[in-house]
């Protein structure tokens, strides 16, 4: 009884990162915005720093004995496709979002905010998967499994709000929405508890390359595009500091897991 309240209590206190935005609401809502420009570039270095440095090779680590690695190369492959076709699909003038949004705030990009918190929350439900399989290991394993989630979320939701702000969500909304999309942890975790670390793995060799696909996406189709529109000097260096710098989290978290 004792593992699973830990482990309950470890994804909780992880889940509430999401409300790393909170400290913007005393902010007026133009320099939100601002600062919103910002971490998208820190974003963009963010999905495609934690692709790159720990999903792709983490997955392949794991390929089972005899496994193909082509395998999961399509899986990468198929996690951009579906991210693409949803994204065309809210777009489409028949599309779900198009009616709701219709007359709303020029710019805004209602289906940004949706393939963001689509694969935030396949990423929050592994975070739940790995976090209860590691407590049904040992606590010690299960606490130091969860700082490192920790770790990883923070700078991984700085973006994710940077992300729903740009996309024209107000900050209470985005606060909310980013909050629903961390709580799919929650789930993770009971699932992996009740089903064991057998079941984590058949999940995850599966969900894992899709949202690695789906991050890359995100990043080069949908946010790098955005910084291009400010073709200043100083946006470059600032952008490329950013990214750089998200990057570099990304990878400093690597010596803690």
């Amino acid at each position: 009884m004792m593992t699973v309240i830990l482990a309950f209590a470890s994804v909780v206190a992880v889940s509430l990162v999401s409300l790393v935005g909170v400290a913007t609401i005393a902010l007026d809502e133009a320099r939100v915005r601002r600062l919103a420009m910002l971490s998208i570039s820190f974003a963009v270095g963010a999905l495609l720093g934690d692709a790159f440095i720990h999903l792709i090779p983490g997955m392949f680590e794991n390929v089972a004995a005899g496994k193909a690695p082509m395998s999961a190369s399509l899986l990468i492959l198929g996690g951009m496709m579906v991210f693409f076709i949803v994204e065309k699909l809210l777009q489409h003038h028949h599309g779900v979002l198009h009616d709701y949004f219709h007359g709303r705030e020029p710019g805004s990009r209602p289906e940004l905010a949706v393939i963001n918190v689509l694969g935030d929350a396949v990423h929050n439900f592994i975070d739940g998967l790995v976090i209860g399989a590691s407590y049904l290991v040992s606590p010690t394993l299960g606490v130091s499994t969860t700082l490192a989630v920790l770790l990883h979320e923070i700078p991984q939701e700085f973006g994710d709000f940077g992300i729903l702000i740009h996309s024209g969500l107000s900050v209470r909304r985005a606060l909310l929405v980013n909050l629903g999309s961390a709580s799919v942890a929650i789930l993770g975790t009971a699932i992996s508890l009740s089903l064991g670390s057998m079941a984590r793995e058949t999940v995850t060799t599966t969900l894992i390359p899709l949202t690695a696909g789906g991050f890359v996406y995100l990043a080069a189709a949908d946010l790098i595009p955005e910084l291009q529109h400010d073709r200043s000097l100083r946006a470059l260096l600032v952008q490329t500091i950013l990214i750089s710098s998200g990057v570099a989290v990304m990878g400093l978290i690597t010596f803690i897991d």
